[in-house]
């Protein structure tokens, strides 16, 4: 089964959730489930920070086991961890990820969905 995580809630859930509990199963190879992205919503964006201990380990897992790591654009921006990069042809608004770990993304939930569909997802999971 393939799934992708959407880490929404504030509080906790990085440290906690992702930190102590799926992050050691996936860095084991024992998580139950191919992981094909991560989507990260508010201060759930400062994991993904340069030289975050959390944010390396997530880099280094989603470059071993292709994982997509994406944070919101908006998010990203507010946080310092993305800048403003060009306009399309279509009027969205394209980011660069900044200060980030290697591999992480930015963008918005159509930017989520062309990736995400590219590998095919199963079920979603927001936490």
């Amino acid at each position: 089964m393939k799934v992708a995580y959407v880490f929404a809630t504030a509080g906790q859930t990085i440290d906690y959730v992702l930190g102590d509990m799926i992050l050691p199963q996936l860095e084991a190879d024992a998580h139950g489930a191919d992981v094909v992205g991560m989507f990260f919503f508010h201060d759930n964006t400062y994991a993904l920070r340069e030289d975050d201990p959390l944010g390396q380990r997530l880099a280094d897992v989603a470059a071993e086991q292709e994982i997509l790591l994406m944070l919101c654009d908006q998010c990203a921006t507010r946080r310092g961890l993305a800048e403003f990069d060009h306009t399309d042809d279509h009027g969205r608004d394209h980011y660069e990820p900044t200060d980030t770990v290697e591999g992480a993304t930015v963008g918005c939930f159509p930017d989520l969905y062309e990736a995400l569909g590219e590998v095919g997802v199963d079920q979603v999971i927001t936490l």
